[in-house]
C-alpha cells in the first residue's frame, strides 16, 4: 500500500481545500475551507458566471455575496465527499462571541434551506476566547464547531472544556515561527514545534477523556504529516496527499490512545477566561500567530470583496 493508503487506515484523511476538481479526484472523507482558500477557488476566471449571478440575487452587496458564495461551495463540496464541510465564520468577528453565534446560525439556517443535514456541517472559528465561548453556546443547539488557529495548549484546554467538536492545531505555521526564531532553514521533525504541539494536545484529550477530536492542520511537508500518523483526523493540501500517494514507504502510528495513556500523566486543568488571557500573555508561538492568521483571513476576504466590487 502506498503511503496514504496506510495512513488512511489510522487517520481520517481530509482535503484542505476549496477546489472542487480536486476534491473530486482524491475523494476524501471531510473538507476543510478557509477564506484564503474560498477567495482561491472563487477567483478561478471559470467562476465568473457565478460571481455575476450571486452579485445579481444580492443587489450587489458584498458580505451577503461572499456569505452566500462561502455556502454555495460548502454544498458543493458537500455532493462530492461522504463526510462534513468545515464552513467559516468571517474572521472580523473573531473577537465577537454574539456575532460570531449570530453568524454561525446564519449559515447553518441557509445549508439548512439547502437541504443539508446539519450533522455533515462544521462551523469553524478562531480560538480566542470569545470565538471558544461562541462554539460552546453552539455546541449546546447541536451546531458542531471547529476551532481554528489554534497554536497553544491554553487554547486546546479552553476548547475541550468547551465541548466542542473538533480543533485544528497549525502545525507548519508554528514551524515557520520556530525557523524565524532560531534562525534555521531545516528543523529535523523530531525537534518540530508544531508536531510537537499537536502530540501534547493529543495526549491532554486522550488522558482525560474528552471527545474533541484533534485534527492537524497546517503542513509544509509529508514528513511532518507520518509523524502525527494515527491523529483523530489530519487535514492535507491537494499537493501533499499526491506526495503521499506516490510513497511506499512503511507508515506506523505515533499516536494512539493507548500510547497516549501509557505516557507521563498530564495535570487536567480548567481556565477562566483571566487564566486563559495569562496564559496566553506567557505564549509568545500564539501571541505573534493568532492575530496574524486572523489579518490574513480578513485580508483573503477583503481581496473577494475587491474582486466583486469590480463586477458591479
Amino acid at each position: 500500500m502506498s503511503a496514504l493508503q496506510q495512513l488512511s487506515t489510522m487517520t481520517t484523511i481530509v482535503a484542505d481545500t476549496g477546489d472542487l476538481a480536486a476534491i473530486a479526484r482524491l475523494k476524501p472523507i471531510d473538507a476543510t475551507t478557509n477564506p484564503s482558500l474560498i477567495t482561491k477557488a472563487l477567483m478561478n476566471s471559470d467562476n465568473q458566471a457565478l460571481l455575476l449571478e450571486t452579485m445579481s440575487q444580492h443587489q450587489g452587496n458584498v458580505d451577503a455575496v461572499i456569505d452566500a458564495l462561502t455556502i454555495q461551495i460548502g454544498c458543493d463540496i458537500l455532493e462530492l465527499i461522504e463526510g462534513r464541510v468545515s464552513t467559516e465564520v468571517d474572521a472580523r468577528l473573531s473577537y465577537d462571541t454574539q456575532a460570531t453565534i449570530d453568524k454561525a446560525l446564519e449559515f447553518m439556517d441557509a445549508y439548512q434551506k439547502a437541504g443539508v443535514d446539519s450533522e455533515r456541517i462544521l462551523i469553524k472559528m478562531a480560538a480566542t476566547w470569545q470565538g471558544i465561548e461562541a462554539a460552546r453556546y453552539l455546541e449546546t443547539q447541536g451546531i458542531h464547531c471547529n476551532l481554528t488557529l489554534l497554536f497553544g495548549q491554553h487554547q486546546a484546554v479552553a476548547c475541550a472544556d468547551a465541548g466542542v467538536t473538533l480543533i485544528s492545531p497549525f502545525v507548519g505555521r508554528i514551524l515557520d515561527w520556530q525557523k524565524r526564531q532560531q534562525n534555521r532553514q531545516n528543523v529535523p521533525v523530531s525537534d518540530d514545534m508544531g508536531v510537537q504541539s499537536v502530540k501534547l494536545i493529543y495526549q491532554y484529550y486522550k488522558q482525560h477523556g474528552y471527545d474533541t477530536q484533534v485534527m492537524g492542520a497546517s503542513f509544509r511537508s509529508v514528513e511532518q504529516i507520518l509523524a502525527l500518523a494515527g491523529c483523530d483526523l489530519l487535514t492535507i493540501a491537494p499537493n501533499l496527499i499526491d506526495e503521499l500517494a506516490a510513497m511506499d514507504t512503511s507508515v506506523t502510528p505515533q499516536l494512539s490512545s493507548a500510547m497516549a495513556t501509557d505516557a507521563d500523566a498530564m495535570k487536567k486543568v480548567s481556565l477562566t477566561h483571566e487564566a486563559f488571557i495569562h496564559e496566553y500573555q506567557q505564549d509568545k508561538i500564539t501571541q505573534d500567530l493568532l492575530p496574524k492568521g486572523i489579518d490574513g483571513f480578513i485580508g483573503a476576504r477583503d481581496e473577494l470583496a475587491q474582486t466583486l466590487a469590480a463586477l458591479r
